[in-house]
């Protein structure tokens, strides 16, 4: 499994000539209402065995939760299905409020 820290998920995002990954947010909804990545896509955790289907395996997906705990689970869980291309996000959201966006809200 790769990872990515939030100041390099940042560049990635603004980097127009680079495609951009697929932002899934596997946090529970209230999580997800309090703050998300723009453009990032919710799928709580304990839906993903059910919705596997739902998601590109040839897709680059980058995996993200509060702390980088839950996402790293889901992520290593894609991997065994099949992903070739997961990343787990370093420090969850909670890394993106503090070293990219310092107006999200922290919880």
């Amino acid at each position: 499994m790769q990872h990515i820290t939030a100041p390099e998920l940042a560049d990635w995002l603004a980097d127009e000539a680079r495609p951009s990954p697929f932002l899934l947010d596997v946090r529970e909804n209230w999580e997800y209402e309090t703050c998300h990545i723009a453009g990032s896509t919710l799928m709580p955790m304990n839906t993903i065995p059910a919705r596997i289907d739902d998601l590109d395996e040839e897709a680059t997906i980058v995996c993200i939760c509060h702390h980088g705990a839950r996402s790293m689970n889901v992520a290593a869980f894609l991997e065994h299905h099949g992903f070739g291309k997961v990343i787990n996000l370093t420090g969850g959201i909670h890394a993106w409020a503090v070293q990219v966006d310092s107006n999200m809200p922290k919880y």
